[in-house]
C-alpha cells in the first residue's frame, strides 16, 4: 500500500528483511529500522512511527503479544501483518488477531532460494494455512510428501554457488525440494506438516512435530514450545516436548489425552527450559535441541 510504514527487524541478509526495505521504496513508504531485537522498544516504536505493517517471524510476533505492555500499548496504526519463515499456530494467530484487528494477515511460504512460493491470504479462517502458489510459481507435492517448487518463476536462483552437492541433492528435472513436507486440503490449499528432517519415526509411525506442538501451544501454561525425537531402545525415536512455561508433564499428557490427537503422537518426555535455541531471524532450531540430546 502507498505510504506504508513498516519495521525493519529482520537481518537485511534474510529475504524478509531485504524485501521489507525493498518494497517500502517502491511505495514510497518509511522503513523504521530496530537494529536489535526488543519487544518493548518495538512496541514503543509501533506507537512512536505509526507503523501500518508488520512483516515477521512467529517467534517476534509471539514475544510482542505476550509482552507485559503490549495491553498499554497503542497499536492502532497497524492493518496488515505478514509472517514467514516458520509456520505459526492456531493458537498464535489468535493471539495476534486479538490484539492487532489487522485488515491484511497473510503468510507467505518460501526461501532464500525462490523467495515466494505460496500465500495463505485467510489466516482467520485458516490459520496457519500456507495457501496457494503465488505469482508464476508452480508447486507440486512429490510421492512422499515434500513440497517442490519449479524453477522457471524469475524469482529463483539458478543454484548453489560453488556447490554442485547441494545442487544434485536440493535441483531434480527444474524442481527445487524444499525439505518440507505438505499435504492438500479439500480446497487445494498447502499446508505445511514439518521438514523432512524434523520427521519422528516412533514405533514406526510417523510423527511431525508441528502437529503436535499446535496441541501444546493451545494449554494456558505454554509459552512456547518445540517437539523433536530421541533414541529409545523400544520406539527407535520417543516424542519430547520442550516447554517454556509453567504447565507440568501430567498436565500437558492430561491436556494431549483430552485431545484431538492422538495417543501414540503425545510426547513421552517433558523437559522444561528458560528459552528456546532461535536463529537470527526468529526460526526455533530444533536441530539445536537435537545435537544437545546426542552429546
Amino acid at each position: 500500500m502507498r505510504g506504508d510504514r513498516t519495521l525493519g527487524v529482520m537481518p537485511l541478509y534474510h529475504t524478509m528483511g531485504i524485501h521489507s526495505l525493498l518494497a517500502m521504496h517502491l511505495v514510497g513508504g518509511c522503513f523504521v529500522p530496530q537494529p536489535r531485537w526488543d519487544a518493548g522498544e518495538a512496541l514503543r516504536l509501533i506507537a512512536e512511527q505509526r507503523i501500518s505493517s508488520l512483516y515477521l517471524a512467529p517467534t517476534l510476533f509471539h514475544d510482542l503479544v505476550h509482552h507485559p505492555d503490549v495491553e498499554e500499548a497503542d497499536l492502532s496504526s497497524v492493518r496488515a501483518l505478514g509472517y514467514a519463515g516458520a509456520a505459526m499456530t492456531s493458537t498464535l494467530v489468535a493471539r495476534c488477531v486479538d490484539v492487532f484487528r489487522p485488515e491484511v494477515f497473510v503468510n507467505h511460504y518460501g526461501s532464500t532460494e525462490v523467495y515466494t512460493f505460496s500465500i495463505g491470504r485467510d489466516q482467520w479462517g485458516k490459520p496457519g494455512c500456507a495457501g496457494r502458489p503465488a505469482v508464476n510459481t508452480r508447486l507440486r507435492l512429490d510421492p512422499s510428501g515434500e513440497v517442490l517448487v519449479h524453477l522457471g518463476s524469475d524469482e529463483a536462483f539458478a543454484g548453489y554457488w560453488n556447490r554442485p552437492d547441494a545442487d544434485a541433492k536440493a535441483i531434480r528435472d527444474g524442481w527445487y525440494r524444499t525439505g518440507d513436507t505438505g499435504h492438500l486440503d479439500d480446497d487445494g490449499d498447502l499446508w505445511l506438516d514439518g521438514r523432512v528432517d524434523d520427521m519422528i519415526v516412533s514405533g514406526s509411525e510417523n510423527v511431525h512435530p508441528l502437529e503436535v506442538e499446535e496441541v501444546l501451544a493451545a494449554h494456558p501454561g505454554v509459552r512456547e514450545v518445540a517437539v523433536i525425537g530421541a533414541a529409545d531402545e523400544r520406539l527407535g525415536q520417543r516424542v519430547v516436548a520442550v516447554v517454556v512455561g509453567t504447565a507440568t508433564a501430567e498436565e500437558l499428557d492430561t491436556y494431549c489425552l483430552g485431545s484431538s490427537l492422538a495417543r501414540f503422537k503425545r510426547p513421552r518426555e517433558y523437559r522444561h527450559a528458560d528459552t528456546l535455541p532461535k536463529s537470527a531471524s526468529g526460526k526455533i532450531l530444533r536441530r539445536l535441541l537435537r545435537d544437545e540430546e546426542s552429546t
